[in-house]
């Protein structure tokens, strides 16, 4: 996709954070916008911000029963969806012995199987127009573990699994598929991130603190889409750990280790 100008681009996730950014980001290029998050209120005000033409479709990834109708909405609005962009999602900041399996279960089914089901219910459009993109937003940490993020870990890991097996048989119907990892970006993911125990985490994290701009990761994603690149690798000198890893896995995990969990 050479150009985002007249596409009708889908942003879950998109009333704070990357999430804002990438409307902003697709506005400028041309775009026509549905941005989904629970709160329809901050969609508004990102709305707003938007010099193009838009539609607010708030969604809970968690609830996944009327995603079917929220297509038909976007659907009956536009006409068609070009992009699919899986923003949304939820962090962990607890010891894997100290989270709960509800924890466990509720990162799953918020970052793996509402992503999952939101894609499947835009697909039949993709494969009918013969044509679109989908966009999963994984993270670093769907590349290797790290501390303090077992459940966050597992679900962006699984994000990878399903959306390379997708690329694969999607391709033929002329649907890209991109795979998206953020390193450390300043949002405030870290502060809703859950507890073992299901309470907000609350606290900005200094790697978040000190990650780079959320306009900054959206500017890379847009790129990334419009070069149909099969992953696109966003961040500071944090994204460089994905080639360290796989070059000198020994001295990658000593530096990691050393990272504790902040």
């Amino acid at each position: 996709m050479s150009e985002l100008k007249n596409k009708i681009v889908w942003i879950t996730g998109a009333s704070s954070g990357i999430g804002e950014a990438l409307a902003l980001a697709c506005s400028k290029e041309g775009a026509k916008l549905i941005l989904s998050s629970r709160r329809e209120n901050e969609l508004q005000r990102v709305a707003e911000k938007c010099n193009t033409e838009y539609l607010l479709i708030p969604l809970d990834l968690e609830n996944q029963n009327d995603f079917p109708q929220k297509v038909k909405k976007a659907i009956s609005h536009f006409g068609t969806i070009d992009v699919l962009i899986n923003n949304g999602g939820i962090s962990q900041r607890s010891e894997a012995y100290s989270t709960s399996l509800e924890v466990d279960r509720k990162l799953m089914e918020i970052n793996y199987f509402g992503t999952v089901a939101l894609t499947k219910a835009v697909l039949p459009i993709m494969q009918k127009q013969k044509s679109g993109h989908m966009v999963a937003v994984s993270s670093l940490s769907g590349k290797f573990g790290f501390f303090l993020r077992s459940a966050y870990s597992a679900s962006k890991f699984a994000l990878v699994g399903f959306y390379e097996s997708l690329r694969l048989e999607e391709e033929k119907k002329n649907i890209k598929v991109s795979i998206v990892f953020p390193g450390f970006v300043h949002t405030n993911i870290s502060q809703n991130a859950l507890t073992g125990a299901g309470d907000k985490h609350g606290q900005l994290d200094d790697n978040q603190k000190n990650g780079i701009s959320p306009e900054k990761c959206a500017k890379d994603i847009i790129k990334g889409i419009k070069s149909n690149k099969h992953e696109i690798i966003s961040g500071g000198f944090d994204k460089w750990s994905i080639t360290a890893k796989r070059l000198f896995p020994k001295l990658f995990y000593k530096i990691l280790r050393n990272r504790k969990g902040k």
